[in-house]
Formats: C-alpha cells, sequence, structure tokens
C-alpha cells in the first residue's frame, strides 16, 4: 500500500532514509519553539506579550539540554522521556520566569506512545501526567491552580492520546499491507497450482492417445512387414488399419493441442470428448490390431447419466490397460473389458491372461516408461477414486479401478 504524496514524496522518502538527521532538524525546531516561548508572558495588563520577561541562563541550558536528547527519541524513547522529565522538573520547581522546557517531555511521551503498546502507553502516559503536574503544582513556585499547571496536564495528556492513535494507524496500515501481500501470493501459488494441473492433465491426454495409436500403428506396420511378400491382400487391410490408427492420432492430438488455444479462437475444437460411448470403436482397433477383446457395460438406468470426468476417466483407464496388453502381453493374449455401476462408484476392470508370457508385464517395467499406469492411479485420485494395477494368480494382468460418480 503506497500513498500519493505528490510534491512531498521525495521529502518523506529522505525523512525515512535519515531518521537521526529528521529527528536532529525536529530538536532543532522545539529547541527554537522553547526558547521563543520563554520570552512570552502569559499574564500581561492586556493578554499575553512578548518580549516583557527573559529566560534565565539554567533554563537556557535546561532547553538545550532537552532539545539534544530529542536527536535520539527513536532510538532510546523511554531514556529519553525519562531524561526529558528530569530536565522538566527542575524547571518547574527552579524556574521564575518559567520557561517551557516540558515541551521536550511532550515530544518524547508522544514518541513512546507511538512505538509501544496501548497498556504501556497508559502506564507512562498516566505517571508522567500525574508527575510533572503535581510537582508543578505543590512545588512551583506559581499557584497551584495556575493555568500553566493545568497546560502541562493536557498537553502530556494529549501527546500521550496522539501517539496512541498514530501506533494504532500503523497497525492497521501493516495490517491491511499484509493481507493485501498474503492475499497476493495465494493469488500467485493458486495460479501455479492450477497451471501445474492443467500441465499433468494435458500430459496424461497426450501419454493416452500417443500410446494408444503408436501402439496401434506399430502392431499393423509389423504385420504389413511381415505379410507382404506372401499374403499382399492381409498386408494392405493392415496399412489401412495404420492408416486409420493415425488418422485417429492426429484429430486427437488436434483436438488436445486446441485446447491450449484462447476461448475466442475461431479454430478452437468443439468436438466432445471421448467417452465409453465410443468405447466399441476403441475396442474394435484393439480386435483389427489382433487382440480379442470381450466388453461388458452394465450401467443402470439412462435417466441418471454420468458426469462427464468419470465418463472420460473410465474411457482412458480402458484405453491404457488395452495398450498395455497388446504391447506388453504374450502372443494369444485375450483381455475382458467390465464397466459395471455398483452404488455410488463405477467399477472399471480390464484383465487378460498373459497368452503364451506368464503375466504380461506393466508399463512401468519398460524402460524409460511407467507413465501409464501412474496416469490411471492420477486420473482414479482426481476423482476421489482409486486404481490399482497388478499381476493376476496363474498369469496375466489386471487393472480395477474405482470412479466414485459424486
Amino acid at each position: 500500500m503506497t500513498t500519493d504524496l505528490g510534491r512531498f514524496a521525495p521529502t518523506r522518502q529522505w525523512m525515512r532514509a535519515h531518521p537521526l538527521a529528521t529527528d536532529a532538524v525536529l530538536a532543532f525546531g522545539a529547541l527554537v519553539c522553547m526558547v521563543l516561548g520563554s520570552f512570552a508572558d502569559p499574564h500581561g495588563p492586556h493578554g499575553p506579550t512578548f518580549g516583557t520577561r527573559d529566560p534565565g541562563p539554567f533554563s537556557l541550558m535546561l532547553m538545550l539540554f532537552g532539545a539534544a536528547v530529542l536527536v535520539f527519541r527513536r532510538r532510546r524513547p523511554r531514556a529519553v522521556l525519562a531524561l526529558a522529565c528530569g530536565l522538566s522538573l527542575l524547571e518547574l520547581t527552579t524556574g521564575e520566569p518559567r520557561a517551557p522546557v516540558a515541551m521536550c517531555t511532550v515530544i518524547a511521551l508522544y514518541t513512546v506512545a507511538a512505538s509501544t503498546d496501548r497498556p504501556t502507553t497508559w502506564r507512562i502516559g498516566l505517571l508522567t501526567m500525574a508527575g510533572l503536574t503535581g510537582v508543578a503544582m505543590l512545588a512551583g513556585p506559581l499557584p497551584w491552580y495556575a493555568q500553566e499547571n493545568l497546560g502541562i496536564f493536557a498537553w502530556t495528556g494529549m501527546a500521550a492520546a496522539a501517539g496512541d492513535a498514530v501506533r494504532s494507524r500503523r497497525a492497521f496500515i501493516d495490517a491491511i499491507r499484509e493481507r493485501a501481500e498474503r492475499a497476493e501470493r495465494t493469488r500467485e501459488e493458486e495460479a501455479r497450482r492450477r497451471v501445474a494441473e492443467e500441465r499433468l492433465r494435458i500430459a496424461r491426454d497426450l501419454h493416452d492417445v500417443v500410446a494408444h495409436h503408436i501402439a496401434l500403428v506399430n502392431v499393423q506396420a509389423g504385420v504389413a512387414a511381415h505379410v507382404m511378400d506372401k499374403r499382399p491382400d492381409q498386408a494392405k487391410e493392415a496399412l489401412a488399419h495404420v492408416r486409420d490408427a493415425s488418422r485417429s492420432a492426429l484429430n486427437e492430438l488436434r483436438a488436445t493441442v486446441g485446447l491450449l488455444r484462447q476461448s475466442g479462437d475461431p479454430e478452437a475444437p468443439t468436438e466432445p470428448a471421448p467417452g465409453l460411448a465410443v468405447l466399441d470403436e476403441l475396442v474394435d482397433t484393439f480386435r483389427h490390431a489382433g487382440l480379442p477383446v470381450e466388453v461388458i457395460v452394465q450401467l443402470g438406468p439412462e435417466t441418471t447419466p454420468m458426469p462427464a470426468a468419470v465418463d472420460l476417466a473410465a474411457y482412458r483407464v480402458v484405453q491404457e490397460a488395452l495398450t498395455n496388453v497388446r504391447k506388453h502381453a504374450g502372443p494369444g493374449t485375450r483381455a475382458e473389458v467390465s464397466v459395471v455401476r455398483v452404488g455410488p462408484s463405477v467399477e472399471v476392470t480390464v484383465l487378460d491372461d498373459g497368452g503364451d508370457c506368464a503375466g504380461g508385464a506393466p508399463a512401468a517395467a519398460e524402460p524409460g516408461g511407467g507413465h501409464g499406469l501412474l496416469g490411471m492411479r492420477e486420473r482414479a485420485t482426481a476423482l476421489g477414486g482409486s486404481c490399482f494395477a497388478g499381476p493376476r494368480f496363474g498369469g496375466g494382468y489386471r487393472v480395477h479401478a474405482i470412479l466414485p460418480l459424486a
């Protein structure tokens, strides 16, 4: 929080940068005021008059010492207040005519009140007010009811109140500044957290799309190369599957990258995200790649639609699990997919028998891999569910995800 001080801004900045010099200027101003005030007589025939009395040498010395101690008022506020009170008490008991040495006590009391807490201000303020006023009334040369004595009480009381008000305002401004800085830090942390979550989500989608389609392209390309010479018709069919898989990969990549565009970009995709509605198309791509897959889907009545986030997560779990089966399981592997609605959640299970290889290896077992299983777990955890993946007893692999609908 900053304040526009206009042409006074440089002066204020200089004062904050040089507090000792600022206090020296203040002390010199207080000395001038005390010396000028010592020449004024409040009991003139026609009211206060100036130049009708002269301060004594002792009073001038007390005023000089009082101004000198004010130079250190912010470094040692209580010690300066104690010295100022002592000098004022000397003047109150010996000065005739009395000089306004109590002005340095007023300034010192204001400094103490502005730099300490309220209970301490009350205690020190009352002690200073009562002590100076009591000594002035009982031991001074003037009558106890003189207006100078009451003026000491009033000026010291106003100094304590003003210092406490300034301290309260500074504390209020500091609290507002701290809340603003904390809110700014919170906004920055929230922005960084959202960016990290968005990057992780995009990374998961890209991994699912690329891993699935590239695995199919790799398999079909291998089949085409193997039968190119002896069975050209089957090679053409495999290359057609390669073309379809690559086209699907490009379309999904375009849709995913399009999410990074601005909302007003006319080229941003409008096609909905994939879900269980296109699960049969996903399974057909694996069947064309030579992986027999059986599918069981039981989602209950259509009157209670599945949330879009759960629908997408279930689709991606099936996609990644079947991709791992095709990449890592042995030849002759068969897979089973079940998507069943059980109470308040959807359970997705993908099983394979391992084929001729005892137990399909997870993606994490591949050097440089491991993001597939991690992505499935992150998707399930983000929805408040869970995902387990591990070898089956007797061979094969099992992926089981529980996705809450709420």
